[in-house]
Protein backbone atom coordinates (compact mmCIF):
# COMPACT_ATOMS: atom_id res chain seq x y z
CA UNK A 1 0.00 0.00 0.00
CA UNK A 2 1.67 3.33 -1.28
CA UNK A 3 0.78 6.46 0.74
CA UNK A 4 -1.41 8.76 -2.02
CA UNK A 5 -2.48 12.22 -1.12
CA UNK A 6 -5.51 11.71 0.80
CA UNK A 7 -3.68 9.29 3.22
CA UNK A 8 -0.80 11.84 3.38
CA UNK A 9 -3.97 14.58 4.66
CA UNK A 10 -5.05 11.71 6.87
CA UNK A 11 -1.50 11.30 8.85
CA UNK A 12 -0.79 15.38 8.41
CA UNK A 13 -3.52 15.78 10.46
CA UNK A 14 -3.08 12.96 12.56
CA UNK A 15 -0.16 14.51 13.39
CA UNK A 16 -1.45 17.89 14.44
CA UNK A 17 -2.86 16.60 17.74
CA UNK A 18 -1.22 17.16 21.18
CA UNK A 19 -0.37 13.83 22.19
CA UNK A 20 0.39 15.35 25.61
CA UNK A 21 -3.07 16.88 26.44
CA UNK A 22 -5.81 14.81 26.00
CA UNK A 23 -8.00 18.05 26.57
CA UNK A 24 -6.66 19.90 23.13
CA UNK A 25 -8.55 19.09 20.35
CA UNK A 26 -8.47 20.48 17.21
CA UNK A 27 -11.15 22.07 14.64
CA UNK A 28 -11.24 22.06 10.92
CA UNK A 29 -13.03 25.59 9.93
CA UNK A 30 -15.63 25.30 6.72
CA UNK A 31 -13.33 27.78 5.12
CA UNK A 32 -10.03 25.33 5.35
CA UNK A 33 -8.62 23.70 2.39
CA UNK A 34 -10.66 21.36 0.81
CA UNK A 35 -8.28 18.69 1.11
CA UNK A 36 -8.27 19.05 4.97
CA UNK A 37 -11.86 18.74 5.21
CA UNK A 38 -11.89 15.97 3.62
CA UNK A 39 -8.99 14.35 5.47
CA UNK A 40 -11.14 14.94 8.90
CA UNK A 41 -14.11 13.56 7.70
CA UNK A 42 -12.74 10.46 6.52
CA UNK A 43 -10.72 10.44 10.09
CA UNK A 44 -14.10 10.47 11.56
CA UNK A 45 -15.79 7.91 9.44
CA UNK A 46 -12.69 5.44 10.62
CA UNK A 47 -13.58 6.25 14.17
CA UNK A 48 -10.39 8.05 14.91
CA UNK A 49 -11.90 11.30 15.51
CA UNK A 50 -15.14 12.37 17.38
CA UNK A 51 -16.35 14.98 14.85
CA UNK A 52 -16.28 15.14 11.29
CA UNK A 53 -14.67 18.78 11.77
CA UNK A 54 -12.12 17.38 14.58
CA UNK A 55 -12.73 17.39 17.69
CA UNK A 56 -11.00 14.61 20.35
CA UNK A 57 -9.30 11.53 19.09
CA UNK A 58 -10.59 8.51 20.29
CA UNK A 59 -8.79 5.66 22.09
CA UNK A 60 -8.47 3.99 18.25
CA UNK A 61 -7.11 7.26 16.84
CA UNK A 62 -4.67 7.84 19.91
CA UNK A 63 -2.94 5.10 18.60
CA UNK A 64 -3.02 5.96 15.53
CA UNK A 65 -1.86 9.70 16.09
CA UNK A 66 1.22 7.82 18.63
CA UNK A 67 2.09 6.14 15.51
CA UNK A 68 2.04 8.71 13.44
CA UNK A 69 4.14 10.87 15.23
CA UNK A 70 6.64 8.45 16.04
CA UNK A 71 7.41 7.49 12.14
CA UNK A 72 7.47 11.41 11.35
CA UNK A 73 10.33 11.64 14.38
CA UNK A 74 11.92 8.85 12.78
CA UNK A 75 12.16 9.72 9.21
CA UNK A 76 12.93 13.14 10.40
Amino acid sequence: MSFNNNLTNELNLLSQFNLSNEQDGIKVHQDAASELISAAEKLHDKGLITQKDGGYLTDLGRKAAEHTQALSFILK
